[in-house]
């Protein structure tokens, strides 16, 4: 079982927000299923509006998440966040000065504490890079259990910032679940989540913080790969070591005077294996004029990878 809380505020009485609740929604909707359809995550979704969210009823919630034994855990929260001497917050609906909200120290406690094999926390708010260093250790020593993982919008010195309606630490994440972090198998990791946004955001931008320990594997979603696993599959077919060089002729180029079917059918997946980044041609610019010169193809360093792979039947 995998379950998930998102909560956007955007109701907020003195200082209101615009994009939160939309963010949310489109976080809560992505991660319900996969990339084919399928049940993803099972979700709680809170936002204000219409939901009045106070810190009892939002405490409530997280303690409810982190509770029992599940295979995943996720909070995701877009509104205001506060760092004060003693550490930092997200702000709930009822705040007032000397009791802002949760505490974030609060929450990484319930979520060390909890029996879900893997614990995923993304805050898209201001100072949420304060999560994860609780002020008891001077902010300086992250403290994260077994299979915690945390995506931050920024540092806990920064802003978080709207464009046009929207969080852009969130619009890129949202991005990076459609697919654009996906890895050739079609599994988004937090890992690969982070790299997406960190890419995305220079360095005079907010900067996103990532912190983990973890120790194997954890997808997101899946997606529909760019290559289809049962094309994959046959790259250990295509070169029987990783250091063998698949030779090429005319034959298989269906452009050619006498092409060959079967190995037309053979280039068409080396020509997309190349399209990925598995296969570059040898002593040529493109895989055509590779095929046309009877040269030949490799695999990259990435290419290696996904042949063991497909050798240890792991794809």
């Amino acid at each position: 079982m995998k379950k998930a809380l998102i909560v956007g505020i955007d109701d907020y009485p003195s200082s209101p927000l615009r994009g939160c609740v939309n963010d949310a929604t489109a976080i809560a909707t992505i991660l319900e299923s996969n990339g084919d359809g399928s049940p993803n995550l099972n979700v709680k979704l809170l936002v204000s509006p219409p939901k009045t969210l106070s810190k009892p009823v939002l405490k409530e919630a997280i303690n409810q998440l982190f509770e029992g034994d599940c295979d995943m855990a996720l909070f995701y929260f877009s509104g205001h966040g506060s760092v004060t001497s003693v550490g930092g917050y997200i702000v709930t609906q009822d705040y007032r000065q000397y009791d802002e909200g949760i505490s974030m120290d609060e929450i990484l406690t319930l979520a060390n504490n909890s029996k879900a094999r893997d614990k995923i926390i993304i805050l898209d708010c201001c100072h949420s890079g304060a999560l994860g260093t609780p002020a008891v250790s001077g902010s300086h020593v992250a403290q994260l259990s077994e299979g915690l993982s945390i995506l931050t919008a920024s540092r806990n010195s920064e802003s978080a910032m709207e464009v046009n309606g929207s969080g852009v630490f969130t619009s890129l994440v949202i991005d990076a679940l459609r697919g654009g972090a996906a890895d050739l198998r079609g599994h988004i990791t937090p890992g690969a989540l982070y790299a997406y946004v960190d890419q995305a955001l220079g360095a005079w931008d907010q900067r996103p913080i990532f912190k983990t320990n973890v120790s194997r594997f954890t997808s997101l979603r899946w997606v529909h790969p760019q290559v289809p696993l049962e094309t994959l599959r046959k790259i250990t077919d295509y070169f029987p070591s990783p250091e063998t060089e698949h030779q090429l002729n005319p034959s298989y180029e269906p452009d050619s005077s006498d092409p060959d079917p079967t190995k037309v059918a053979i280039f068409r997946n080396l020509q997309k294996y190349e399209g990925v980044g598995l296969v570059v041609p040898v002593g040529e610019e493109h895989m055509y004029y590779a095929a046309m010169n009877s040269k030949s193809c490799r695999l990259t360093a990435v290419g290696h990878q996904y042949w063991r792979l497909a050798k240890e039947k792991k794809l």
